[in-house]
């Protein structure tokens, strides 16, 4: 690479931001941003070493050691920086898991000595249980800036308290904690509208005991969380009262926090009244859905949560829910087993299947943004059902405990969770949170923003039954006959187009022709038929492959990458104009091609044959491209692409097909409407002595293509409130 070797690292930098938020497929390759010469490019590829191994190393799957970067770049080795760089993969690869320093030495021979020197001491300190906070922190004491006024709640490790700062003269949370280890820089810079905004972090001294505290502090929210949610969910008498009051529960519980606080709900607030209108299931969703954008914003910054439990999501005045408590961050994988406050058993019942084996087996895998996804599912079943979804044993957080609640986990969610589901549960929402719940982290949404989608998906009625219909419902049984459906949707069209053709051509000039002109008029026919239909058929078939393959082999269990989806799903959306543009081509081409065949085989063809048996081409050709569109499109789009839709990784690029097909639907709506007047017009090409041999097709013709259009215009207006209602439910940009 050539260039300022200083912007070089700054680009990488931005480089890895922009894979984070999607803009990227994959990381960018570190070899790309090395610049020439000798010293310029060692000074600088230790700096883009050590940013690439911090990122990789946030994420699960993605690890790269410094043994491995210096097989790649030999240099590295005689940098000046190699053993900080060896020193940086230790303290990094110590965050997510207990390592002994001398094991890690025998990795790195060379530095050896310098690493037991630097780590010994701390390495036997990794292993100590995190400190408590001294006696006496409460409230009515100052500490530093902060007068605590209110207990939050917490643990031995840490507590939360409402406080006032001071300098600012505001009120703020402010967690204390025992100990100065923390991730609280990276955790600050998130700025996110569903995330609770860390300010800073102090780090003082105890006066009384003088041992380090730290003290993070944020954004003061005053509507409660969502354990004040939970209790008022639970205090419902039945399902009768969660069903009236539906989004109204969630203001209840804020309105009771804030009350408890002293504050004052605000008054003309849209999003409150937006609440209120919801069910509770969709409320619910509503949540959920901002939630999972929150994780997603964290996730495309290099911070995962791993500590998602109602206490650690909290409201604003509005009802609006905010993420907190990112700081506790990958430091709580430390020695395999979460620390600290994580260890409250009550906190275990959120705890992805891959966190509980961890605690159990430290060289399992560690939980990546799929865990996250899997607490947040718990805590949304929890919150629409009013019961947890596995039915835990009453324990403390020991081996016994984590071992049975990590079976019940990976035996699934039982069919009595299932039978605790409102009624009114939308079937979208029920097949989301299971997906939430998955088991294996391979078979969850993937990312944040795919869980948002699906939820937004789950708040439009329409949408959502268009995914989710009802088992027994015909649009459920047409699923599994997409080949049969689809043949008679383009034959029907294009049998009727036949048989105005046959009459047509009969009356004006088959009739007229000698005996031997008719027998070569009927193989002419035959070869052309057998000629086109098959190949048409087969063409058909070669384009709808991928739409009519993969629902069904969904429907068969077979999983797809979000790529081929993505594929799938276009191909889906094209399968009705596919379906008519390949019959309009054969009409035409039939038009030229029957009656040079025909002269060419010896027959007399009266002077107007060719003018005849073209326009008539030309109006079963307008037949083949109006009809069949909107019946093979919106039968892909209310039985075919739903199921795609369902499988999640929708974006941008899905909407812009969905309003681009509602737009192009106008020219076919045109086209039906052209039909009968295309009719009436062919008659005026008949002479004036053979309109009586064609009047009476020419007449049902316009009037059959007069209640056609009236069925087509019906489809039109179906296919487009789908349409609209489908973009909706598909985000418009990538969370930010």
């Amino acid at each position: 690479m050539s260039g300022n070797p200083m912007h070089a690292v700054a680009r990488f930098a931005a480089d890895w931001e922009s894979t984070l938020r999607g803009d990227r497929p994959e990381p960018p390759p570190l070899d790309r941003y090395v610049p020439d010469g000798r010293d310029a490019r060692l000074a600088v590829l230790t700096d883009l070493v050590r940013v690439d191994m911090r990122q990789r190393w946030r994420r699960a799957g993605m690890e790269k050691r410094i043994a491995e970067y210096r097989t790649e770049f030999p240099e590295v080795a005689t940098s000046p920086d190699f053993v900080d760089l060896v020193c940086e993969e230790y303290v990094v690869r110590s965050r997510y898991r207990v390592i002994d320093v001398d094991a890690f030495a025998v990795e790195y021979p060379e530095v050896a000595g310098e690493l037991r020197a630097r780590f010994a001491a701390g390495d036997d300190a990794r292993r100590t249980p995190p400190p408590s906070l001294p006696e006496g922190i409460g409230t009515g004491r100052r500490l530093d800036d902060f007068d605590l006024l209110t207990d939050l709640g917490g643990g031995a490790h840490s507590r939360m308290f409402l406080a006032r700062q001071r300098s600012m003269q505001r009120l703020v949370a402010v967690r204390v904690e025992a100990g100065a280890d923390s991730d609280a820089p990276t955790v600050a810079q998130l700025d996110h509208q569903y995330i609770v905004r860390v300010f800073d972090q102090r780090l003082i001294a105890d006066g009384s005991t003088g041992k380090p505290l730290r003290l993070l502090y944020m954004q003061y929210l005053p509507g409660g969380t969502a354990a004040d949610v939970l209790a008022q969910r639970r205090a419902q008498p039945g399902p009768a009262s969660i069903a009236v009051l539906g989004g109204r529960l969630l203001l209840r519980a804020v309105d009771a926090a804030m009350e408890a606080r002293g504050e004052i709900r605000p008054a003309d607030s849209r999003v409150r009244a937006e609440i209120a209108e919801l069910s509770w299931p969709e409320t619910v969703a509503w949540v959920g859905r901002r939630l999972a954008e929150a994780l997603e914003y964290a996730e495309r910054h290099g911070v995962l949560h791993h500590d998602i439990r109602p206490g650690n999501v909290v409201f604003t005045a509005e009802g609006v829910p905010k993420l907190a408590d990112f700081a506790l961050g990958p430091l709580s994988w430390a020695g395999g087993r979460p620390t600290g406050r994580a260890e409250d058993p009550e906190a275990l019942r959120y705890r992805s299947p891959e966190a509980l084996a961890v605690m159990l087996d430290p060289t399992a895998p560690l939980p990546g943004a799929r865990g996250d996804l899997y607490s947040l599912g718990v805590l949304l079943w929890e919150m629409l059902t009013g019961t947890a979804p596995f039915e835990d044993s009453a324990g403390d957080s020991g081996p016994a405990t984590v071992a049975d609640m990590l079976a019940r986990r990976r035996a699934g969610v039982s069919a009595a969770a299932l039978a605790t589901l409102p009624a009114e549960t939308p079937a979208a929402l029920r097949r989301v949170l299971l997906e939430c719940l998955h088991p294996d982290p391979d078979r969850r949404w993937q990312r944040g923003a795919e869980l948002a989608g699906q939820l937004d998906l789950c708040l439009d009625p329409r949408a959502r039954d268009l995914v989710d219909p009802p088992r027994k419902s015909l649009r459920a049984r047409m699923r599994g006959w997409p080949v049969p459906i689809a043949v008679v949707c383009v034959g029907l069209p294009n049998a009727l187009a036949s048989v105005y053709n046959i009459r047509l051509n009969q009356s004006l000039i088959v009739d007229r022709l000698a005996a031997a002109d008719q027998e070569r008029f009927a193989t002419v026919a035959l070869v052309n038929n057998a000629i086109t239909f098959p190949l048409a058929a087969a063409l058909l078939l070669w384009l709808a492959r991928r739409p009519l393959a993969v629902s069904y082999r969904l429907a068969h269990g077979r999983h797809y990458t979000a790529a081929e989806l993505a594929r799938a799903r276009a191909d889906t959306l094209l399968m009705g104009e596919r379906a008519v543009w390949i019959p309009f081509a054969m009409w035409l081409l039939a038009g030229v091609a029957w009656p040079v065949a025909l002269s060419r085989s010896g027959a007399a063809l009266p002077p107007n044959a060719f003018g005849y048996f073209f326009t008539a081409q030309v109006v079963c050709a307008a037949i083949a491209l109006a009809y069949p569109f909107f019946l093979v499109t919106v039968y892909a789009l209310r039985s075919l692409y739903p199921q795609l839709l369902a499988r999640g990784a929708v974006g941008p690029d899905d909407r812009r097909q969905l309003l681009a097909l509602s737009r192009r639907s106008n020219f076919y709506l045109a086209a039906a409407a052209s039909v009968p007047l295309l009719g009436v017009a062919t008659a005026t090409f008949v002479a004036p002595a053979d309109l009586e041999l064609v009047i009476g097709t020419v007449r049902w013709l316009s009037v059959g293509g007069v209640l056609a259009f009236a069925l087509t215009y019906q489809l039109s207006r179906l296919l487009e409130a789908d349409l609209r209602a489908l973009a909706r439910a598909i985000p418009q940009s990538t969370t930010t």
